[in-house]
């Protein structure tokens, strides 16, 4: 006889609401498909809407976990919770597409985003909009930031046990990124600016198809997240961060042609919007449930319409870039596509112009008629969308018929043209039009869009700042600018001295020290001691393992000691003459600068190695820290001796 366990009922419990939810879907999907053919949907009308997701950032412009005091303060059922407690989201109202409708949408946008940053500044914090914060670290993607929901719980075990307990992540652009991470969290690097554009259901396989095809053009001018842990990547990084963030396929099987749950897609819709949840259900499991209490189909047999729970919920958890919703407004039902490929920022202009764009392809290449599907391959189509998140507006695509052009001319040339049409064939006030068109314009025509701004303000603070301070600089840079309401074409470059406006703050080590160094092994000759010191014009050089872990540490007081002294340098080897780790005085990346530069002054020491999990990560010297770190903290740093 054989006794269950508590774990076996659990199972058991567990697999029979799996398949009570696979079965609730299947009869939403049936339920669905007889809208379609019985007519219940609202059709001929044109509305748009938008959803602002922010990052919440402290005085020294990182992550914090603000939400609930902020959720708190703000009240109202415009604002929610994201993945992580440092971002929230806010939802505009649904606005007629014609007429003001997209001032409306944007004159309500700016009133959400300055009511948040208001509440946000009384609790000594602010929001700023940004596709990946730059000053994010894999510290802050903990699970104790995560918003303590049941359903992100439950989706990062189910998550997590698919892939088979860790995430590796890899993207290369100007540098490379690569990291393992044991959560979902990694998601939570990224914030968008979502835009809906309702469809009727008989013309939806045709625009869905459009939609797909624009991603590329859109991406291109669009683009504003190419910083992600202090590497510059892509001009649209949170593109490809973001598919490897929550995708379930274990890696293990990689002979299998699996698809990853954020997507672009597998193939042109040809009739309906029912193919698309037809296809996620076959192919993605469902992650998450919940208790459902409708029976759809006795809904609409009582004349009502049902809200089709399980299928959005399923829906939720497939991340295509353009994704198909299913709502129901004042008892009518209704379909819309959601814009998810852009990013947060930089401007609540710049993310208005950007949908201006859209919308107005969207109704223009729609009141053609033509099936686009006929004159590009739908993997070029995909294809022109990743090569613009990769490249912005330096991509070139095979666009309709095969013709070869730059994203910066398709876009000024026949794009543009097409979304004034378009957006006049709407009924869009003309100054709107002009208004927000020519941000685009002015975008293309020059070359500055958010990504670019931020790879010129990096990369003209190279030789002034580490990584953290030239992050530090980027977030405070992008929330002042923010403030003016100008479009980023207009914006100045960051400033390194915009990253210490937060003057009285403890800042972390990790935000001045320095990354790139250069090191040596116990066993390598001495003499690549004194080479390296004068090649690089450094003082300082760490002695590691072949796994990062400090070893030791040798300053140029032991390398003239060396030159000077009797030792036979053929047959000394590093390890010799270092500092053994037992004697240093090291800090983590966490360590705040007053108490870096404490140790500093109390043991006269030039340098502290940064490490952490006894890896070495870093150095902070006094030539590279303390002159800043003194501006910054000025009363706070006050000799022990005193």
């Amino acid at each position: 006889m054989t006794t269950r366990t508590h774990k076996d009922l659990e199972e058991t419990q567990t697999a029979e609401k799996h398949r009570e939810f696979m079965q609730a879907l299947l009869v939403d999907l049936r339920a669905l498909e007889r809208m379609l053919a019985e007519g219940h949907f609202e059709s001929g009308i044109q509305r748009i809407g938008a959803e602002q997701e922010m990052f919440i950032v402290d005085s020294t412009w990182g992550p914090t976990r603000g939400i609930f005091p902020l959720l708190e303060r703000l009240g109202g059922s415009h604002y929610t919770t994201e993945l992580a407690q440092f971002q929230i989201e806010a939802n505009c109202d649904p606005q007629l597409l014609g007429g003001d409708g997209i001032a409306r949408l944007h004159a309500q946008l700016d009133q959400l985003v300055d009511d948040a940053r208001s509440a946000a500044r009384e609790l000594d914090m602010n929001v700023v909009l940004m596709g990946i914060l730059p000053t994010l670290r894999k510290t802050d993607l903990g699970l104790d930031n995560m918003v303590p929901s049941p359903r992100y719980q439950a989706l990062n075990k189910i998550v997590t046990d698919l892939r088979g307990g860790k995430f590796s992540l890899s993207i290369k652009g100007l540098d490379e990124l690569i990291i393992d991470h044991d959560s979902v969290m990694v998601e939570a690097c990224n914030s968008s600016f979502q835009v809906h554009l309702q469809i009727s259901p008989g013309e939806f396989a045709r625009m869905y198809n459009i939609a797909q095809v624009l991603t590329g053009p859109l991406m291109s001018v669009s683009a504003n997240s190419p910083i992600a842990f202090g590497r510059r990547l892509w001009a649209e990084t949170r593109i490809g961060l973001f598919r490897q963030a929550v995708d379930t396929r274990n890696p293990a099987f990689h002979l299998r042609e699996t698809e990853a749950r954020v997507s672009f897609g597998t193939r042109w819709v040809k009739s309906s919007v029912a193919e698309i949840y037809q296809e996620d259900i076959a192919r993605f499991r469902t992650l998450v449930g919940t208790d459902l209490d409708e029976d759809p189909m006795a809904v609409l047999d009582a004349g009502g319409i049902p809200l089709l729970k399980a299928l959005r919920l399923h829906n939720g958890t497939i991340y295509r870039w353009n994704r198909p919703c299913f709502g129901v407004t004042d008892g009518k039902a209704h379909l819309r596509i959601e814009n998810r490929i852009m990013p947060a920022g930089p401007s609540t202009i710049d993310q208005i112009a950007n949908g201006a764009f859209w919308f107005g392809m969207m109704n223009e290449f729609g009141a053609s008629g033509d099936d686009i599907t006929r004159r590009i391959d739908f993997d070029q189509a995909g294809n022109n969308f990743y090569i613009a998140a990769r490249e912005g507006l330096g991509a070139h695509f095979e666009w309709l018929d095969g013709q070869q052009i730059s994203a910066q001319r398709l876009v000024l040339d026949q794009l543009l043209p097409m979304a004034e049409a378009g957006l006049n064939r709407a009924g869009v006030e003309p100054t709107d039009i002009r208004k927000y068109l020519d941000i685009v314009e002015e975008r293309a025509r020059t070359g500055r869009t958010g990504a670019s701004w931020q790879f010129r303000s990096w990369n003209s603070l190279r030789d002034r700042g580490t990584p953290g301070e030239r992050a530090n600089a980027l977030v405070a840079a992008t929330v002042k600018r923010q403030l003016t309401g100008r479009p980023v074409a207009q914006w100045e470059r960051a400033r390194l001295d915009e990253a210490y406006a937060a003057a009285s703050v403890c800042h972390r080590v990790e935000q001045y020290m320095r990354t790139d160094l250069f090191t040596v092994h116990p066993d390598d000759p001495v003499e690549i001691l004194a080479n390296l010191m004068i090649w690089e014009r450094i003082r300082f050089i760490p002695v590691e393992d072949r796994n990062h872990q400090l070893l030791g540490l040798v300053s140029y007081r032991e390398v003239l000691q060396l030159l000077t002294g009797p030792r036979n340098l053929r047959r000394t080897s590093v390890e010799d003459v270092m500092i053994e780790v037992a004697q240093l005085h090291t800090v983590n990346p966490e360590t705040s600068t007053a108490e870096a530069i404490q140790l500093l002054k109390r043991y006269r020491t030039g340098c502290l190695p940064v490490v952490q999990d006894g890896r070495l990560v870093g150095i902070v010297s006094e030539e590279e820290f303390v002159g800043v770190a003194n501006k910054l903290l000025g009363p706070e740093l006050e000799d022990d001796d005193k």
